[in-house]
């Protein structure tokens, strides 16, 4: 499929239209906030990842209402936090997420990660529990789409055993350096989406010489190898930007194609930028 906008879609197992391109709203909430998400909204944004952790979901629902444009032109994402799983506690959260929004549905919802601690035993019926929940609300009418975040193949692989509504996307760290191949391959096995947060990687990943050579090969910016890069693997890139230049720099997407030789070439890099963050395992600080 030729991906000629950001206003292009995939289309998810159940039916509905996803954009192909994201606002991320992770510490969005630093700073003029509304005024921030205001501005992607005018640089033509339409879908917007925010989480209950993030603390924007206000700000979210303000910049939206404020714009004047439709609430249903808009695609809008929210997730749970590690402590609001379970049954009746997701359930709570996500109508913590509705009110904090302004909102009466969601577009689209996610378990954030699949343990609320790296030690936890009883993670399986936790997850399990949690996902019953958003099956609910999903029969409801409240949700459009439901899905996870940071869950791996072997958690999805619990879910997929115990479940009457196979997860719709899967949201996980994805950027050159750091690509995830088995997850990936797991989930476009299965017709789970992929999205990436921390789609660029971090200065290390935009300062590799090899993306910065890339960069000027292309005529674009390093943060656009990384956004294209995210494209043509077929998974939804969440950029995230203050600046209304890049704003738009991170939309110009569809200009230039990362030849397949190149491909490999980001495909096999060392290992970069990874975040330090992985389900199974505590926080890594560098």
């Amino acid at each position: 499929m030729k991906l000629t906008s950001i206003y292009d879609t995939y289309t998810l197992n159940n039916g509905v239209k996803i954009p192909c391109v994201a606002f991320g709203t992770y510490k969005a909430a630093q700073g003029d906030n509304v005024e921030i998400l205001k501005t992607a909204i005018e640089s033509g944004y339409r879908y917007f990842d925010t989480a209950s952790f993030y603390g924007t979901e206000k700000y979210l629902g303000q910049a939206v209402r404020e714009s004047g444009i439709p609430r249903e032109e808009f695609f809008i994402a929210s997730k749970m936090w590690k402590d609001e799983m379970g049954y009746e506690e997701a359930k709570e959260a996500f109508l913590r997420s509705l009110e904090n929004l302004g909102m009466d549905y969601l577009d689209l919802y996610l378990i954030h990660w699949p343990l609320p601690e790296p030690d936890c035993e009883t993670w399986k019926a936790l997850d399990i529990e949690t996902w019953k929940a958003l099956e609910k609300l999903y029969e409801e009418g409240k949700i459009k789409a439901i899905g996870l975040s940071n869950f791996l193949p072997h958690h999805i692989e619990n879910l997929l055993g115990n479940c009457r509504i196979k997860p719709m996307v899967d949201q996980i760290e994805f950027h050159p350096g750091y690509h995830q191949a088995a997850a990936v391959q797991y989930c476009q096995e299965h017709e789970i989406q992929v999205q990436a947060w921390s789609p660029i990687g971090r200065g290390r990943v935009l300062e590799d010489a090899m993306i910065v050579r890339m960069a000027s090969k292309y005529g674009v910016s390093p943060a656009q190898i990384c956004l294209r890069y995210a494209l043509q693997r077929g998974v939804i890139p969440l950029p995230k930007s203050s600046s209304p230049e890049r704003m738009r720099q991170n939309q110009d997407l569809f200009s230039f194609e990362i030849s397949k030789e190149d491909m490999y070439r980001i495909d096999t890099m060392p290992q970069t930028g990874w975040s330090g963050e992985h389900p199974d395992r505590e926080r890594v600080r560098f």
